[in-house]
């Protein structure tokens, strides 16, 4: 019980750090905007393949690509707390489909 994790076990631990200031900057992220959070995460196998299959797809960098996916996240939740829904339609069909988050 008490010895080393395997890397699965590290990933799937629910834990964060984060950081404020500390970077030096004065003006934050791109345009000059508020001052950068460091967040450092644990993330699965699957979403760090998720993350480099985005990064790779976009050309952005990994920072931009996890930023885009908290705010989309996030819009998607306020939608569905308010009770609202999203649908999602294949190219190659007409029907759309509810989006189901688990």
């Amino acid at each position: 019980m008490g010895g080393p994790r395997t890397p699965t076990e590290e990933a799937t631990k629910d834990e964060t750090r984060t950081t404020r200031g500390g970077s030096g900057r004065t003006g934050g992220g791109r345009g000059g905007g508020p001052p950068l959070e460091k967040v450092t995460v644990n993330l699965t196998k699957r979403s760090v393949e998720a993350l480099d299959a985005l990064v790779e797809s976009t050309g952005e960098t990994k920072t931009d690509a996890i930023n885009k996916a908290l705010q989309v996240y996030a819009f998607i939740q306020q939608q569905l707390d308010s009770g609202g829904a999203l649908y999602v339609k294949d190219a190659d069909s007409d029907q759309a489909e509810r989006l189901r988050i688990f």
